[in-house]
């Protein structure tokens, strides 16, 4: 096991540039691999039939999707610690490992839906959220401003959302098109946000966290997306 010291590592914004820049690639690196491995788990749960049995599962009762929410935000927490550990690389790669195959069980259903019903959509969701994500990261190293400000706004918008989706869960209503695209220009915010931090707010040992980081809001802006376009082809 390789054991890191807590004490190593500067903020990136005061890092020498080549040290900044080394940081920079390996987060942007690490968080292709975790696309590139979320992409294969997901087409094999697919493939496999898993997520047939999965969707059968879920359409019992309400109850299973709460269940699955509550594990998949349970298991986020788990793997989010995992991957700041200042003790141990090994732990941190588990941490970003477990976001990646919660993240692919959790798209499931909507990749499921996206790929039975209009695969031409799935691949439009995926080129306008790589435009959108290049875009805001153009933005955040371009303007070089540090947009660590917002999060205490995305908290609480965190909160209002997962609050109105357990509401719909519970009582069975469509959060509608509305919904989705305001969760669009959130999720847009979480990519600025979680791009900002990684000069700002993250030491340069901290390259595997800044990736998961950066995955969990590429994911998000992916889902609502996706969900939004699948939405405007009456595929609810």
């Amino acid at each position: 096991m390789s054991h890191l010291d807590i004490s190593t590592g500067q903020i990136v914004a005061n890092a020498a540039e080549t040290e900044r820049a080394s940081f920079i690639k390996r987060t942007y690196v690490h968080l292709a691999g975790a696309i590139a491995a979320f992409a294969v788990i997901e087409t094999l749960l697919i493939q496999s039939g898993v997520a047939t049995s999965f969707m059968g599962l879920l359409s019992g009762s309400k109850w299973s999707w709460l269940i699955v929410l509550g594990a998949f935000m349970l298991v986020s927490t788990v793997a989010n610690n995992w991957a700041h550990s200042a003790i141990s690389r090994e732990k941190q790669y588990m941490g970003l490992g477990l976001f990646v195959i919660a993240e692919a069980i959790i798209f499931m259903p909507l990749i499921y839906m996206a790929v039975a019903r209009a695969p031409d959509v799935l691949q439009n969701a995926v080129v306008v959220t790589a435009a959108l994500v290049g875009g805001l990261t153009f933005t955040a190293f371009s303007t070089k401003i540090n947009f660590s400000f917002m999060g205490r706004f995305l908290m609480i918008g965190g909160f209002i959302a997962m609050g109105l989706i357990l509401a719909s869960i519970l009582f069975g209503f469509s959060l509608g098109l509305w919904f989705s695209g305001a969760m669009i220009l959130f999720a847009a915010a979480s990519v600025l946000y979680s791009t900002s931090n990684i000069i700002h707010e993250y030491n340069t040992e901290q390259h595997v966290a800044a990736s998961l980081s950066l995955f969990s809001s590429v994911g998000l802006l992916f889902w609502y997306i996706l969900q939004f376009m699948l939405s405007m082809g009456g595929d609810d």
